[in-house]
C-alpha cells in the first residue's frame, strides 16, 4: 500500500536502436526493496499457480526485503536452474496470478528474480557444484537449449556423468540463436555454461546428433538419453507468390542477425537484411516482436506487423479472469521503438517485381464470428476490404509444427503424437527404452520457463530409470529451505 509497482528504466529509443546491447539501465537496490516490499505473504500465493517452476516467490521476496541476498538466491535456485535468463525473457505468467494484481498492479516479480541472480553471480556464490561422487552412468543430452541445460545440471547434481550433444557450434539453442541480444546478451550463457563445464558436464558442439552421430551408437554408448531439440520446423503460408525472394522464416532472420552480432559475417546462403526495407512481419507473438526490434537496428524504411487474430482488450478480458494468464494487449519494448500494427488482417498474395523478387502483398480484413454449434470461432473476409501495401522484405512469424522428424526421431523410432511431437504419455520416457525427452520437442512450441520445468522433470525420470530412485533430485525439495 506504501508503494506502487516501479521498474527499472530503458534507455533512449534513439540510443538503444544503435546497438544490440540490453536496453535497461542499472537500478538502485532501494528500488528492488521496495518491489519486496509490496509482496503480501498470501496465505495462498497464487504466484505459484502462474510458474511452471513453482518459484518459492513470497519466501526469496521476503528475504529480499530483509536484505538477506544469499537466502534469497538460496530459495530461488532451488527451484530454478538458470534465473537469470528466465529474469530477463520470460514474460512473468507469476506476475499474472498475483493476488495484489486482482485490484492493482502485481509485484515486479521478474524484475527480483532477475536482480537476485545478478547479485548470485557478483558475489561468487554461483560456482561450479561437482558431486561427491558418481553413480557410473552416463547420460547423453541431444540439444543445448534451456530444456537441454536444464536437464544436463540436475542429472549431473544427481552424480551420473552427461555429455550434451549440439548441432551448432554454440550452446544455448533458442537462448543463442532466437533471441535477440538486447533481451539476452550472449555472454551471459557463455558465463552459466562456463560453471556447468567446471561442473563436470561435457559439451559437444558441430555435431549433428541422427548424421554424424548414428542413433545406434548413441543407444551402444549411453545408459540413458534425453531428447531436447526443440520444435524446429516452422509453420509456413502457402499463398501465391511464395517462391518470390525476400520471404523469410522469422526464425532464419534472427539467428542469422544474432551470428552477424557476435561476429560469424561469413555465410553459404542469402543474406537477410532490412536495411532501407519496406519489412512486414506475419505474425504477432514474441517471435515476430523481436523480428521488429531487430529490422529496426537494421534501420528498416518502415515496419508493419500485422496479425490474423482480433485485436486483443486493453484490459484483462473476462474469459481470462485472474489468475489465469490473460487475454490482453501486450506491446513490446520493440514495439515502443517503431512499428505499425494491425490485427484482423490475412495475407492473401505475395507480390513479385517481375524479376522475382518480393514488391508488395495483398492483405484483406476480416471479421471473428463465434459458431455455437461447432463450438469454435472462424473468420471470413470483409467484402471490398482487399488492398496492396509495400513490402520488399516478409519475415514468417507463425509458429512452429513439430520437431524435425528425419535424423534422430526416425532412426530411433520413437512414437509421435498427433501433432508429431515426440510421444511420452503422461510423463517423459518415449515408446523407446531409455530414451527420453523434453521441452518443446514433447509438448510443443512454449515459454523458456516451461522448457526449463520439463528439463528438470525429465531429469527426474531419468535418475528414477538409472537408479531405482531419485537421487535427491525431487524438484519440490526444498523443504530444507524453509526450516
Amino acid at each position: 500500500m506504501k508503494f506502487d509497482r516501479e521498474l527499472p528504466g530503458s534507455r533512449t529509443v534513439e540510443e538503444r536502436v544503435e546497438d544490440y546491447k540490453e536496453i535497461y539501465i542499472p537500478h538502485s537496490e532501494e528500488l528492488t526493496y521496495r518491489q519486496a516490499a509490496r509482496c503480501m505473504d498470501c496465505g495462498i500465493p497464487f504466484c505459484h499457480s502462474g510458474c511452471p517452476l513453482g518459484n518459492i516467490i513470497p519466501d526469496f521476496n521476503d528475504a529480499v526485503f530483509n536484505e538477506n541476498w544469499k537466502e534469497a538466491y538460496e530459495i530461488l535456485s532451488s527451484t530454478n536452474n538458470f534465473p537469470e535468463f528466465t529474469g530477463r525473457i520470460c514474460p512473468a505468467p507469476c506476475e499474472k496470478a498475483c493476488v495484489l494484481g486482482i485490484n492493482n498492479d502485481p509485484v515486479a516479480i521478474e524484475h527480483i528474480e532477475k536482480s537476485i541472480a545478478e547479485r548470485a553471480f557478483e558475489e561468487g556464490w554461483i560456482k561450479p557444484q561437482i558431486p561427491k561422487t558418481r553413480t557410473g552412468k552416463i547420460v547423453a543430452v541431444v540439444g543445448s537449449g534451456p530444456a537441454g541445460l536444464a536437464a544436463a545440471d540436475q542429472l549431473n547434481k544427481a552424480g551420473h556423468e552427461v555429455v550434451v550433444f549440439e548441432r551448432n557450434d554454440k550452446i544455448g539453442g533458442l537462448l543463442q540463436y532466437g533471441i535477440p541480444d538486447f533481451k539476452l546478451e550472449k555472454w551471459m550463457i557463455r558465463r552459466r555454461t562456463a560453471i556447468m563445464e567446471a561442473s563436470g558436464i561435457v559439451f559437444r558442439t558441430g555435431i549433428d546428433v541422427g548424421k554424424d552421430l548414428k542413433a545406434d551408437e548413441l543407444m551402444d554408448a549411453f545408459d540413458a538419453i534425453v531428447l531436447a531439440g526443440g520444435s524446429t520446423i516452422p509453420r509456413d503460408l502457402p499463398i501465391p507468390g511464395r517462391d518470390l525472394k525476400g520471404i523469410h522464416f522469422a526464425m532464419d532472420y534472427l539467428e542469422q542477425k544474432n551470428r552477424q552480432v557476435a561476429g560469424e559475417v561469413a555465410f553459404d546462403h542469402e543474406i537477410i537484411t532490412a536495411h532501407n526495407k519496406n519489412v512486414v512481419v506475419i505474425g504477432g507473438g514474441d517471435t515476430g516482436s523481436d523480428c521488429v526490434g531487430t529490422a529496426n537496428r537494421e534501420k528498416a524504411g518502415s515496419i508493419t506487423q500485422i496479425e490474423l487474430l482480433s485485436k486483443p482488450p486493453l484490459e484483462r478480458d473476462a474469459s481470462t479472469p485472474w489468475p489465469l494468464w490473460p487475454m490482453q494487449l501486450r506491446t513490446s519494448s520493440s514495439h515502443e521503438e517503431g512499428c505499425d500494427r494491425h490485427w484482423s488482417l490475412m495475407t492473401k498474395e505475395f507480390i513479385g517485381d517481375g524479376a522475382g523478387h518480393l514488391q508488395s502483398l495483398k492483405i484483406v480484413k476480416i471479421e471473428w464470428k463465434f459458431d455455437r454449434e461447432k463450438g469454435r470461432s472462424s473468420f471470413v473476409e470483409i467484402p471490398g476490404s482487399e488492398q496492396e501495401i509495400p513490402c520488399e522484405l516478409a519475415l514468417l512469424a507463425v509458429g512452429f509444427l513439430h520437431p524435425q522428424h528425419e535424423g534422430i526421431l526416425e532412426q530411433l523410432k520413437v512414437g509421435l503424437d498427433k501433432r508429431g511431437n515426440v510421444d511420452t504419455g503422461e510423463g517423459y520416457k518415449s515408446s523407446i527404452d531409455k530414451v527420453f525427452s523434453a521441452g518443446d520437442m514433447r509438448r510443443g512450441q512454449s515459454l523458456v520457463v516451461w522448457a526449463i520445468s520439463e528439463g528438470r522433470e525429465a531429469a527426474i525420470e531419468v535418475d528414477k530409470y538409472l537408479s531405482g530412485g531419485t537421487s535427491s533430485l525431487n524438484s519440490k525439495s526444498y523443504s530444507k529451505l524453509l526450516v
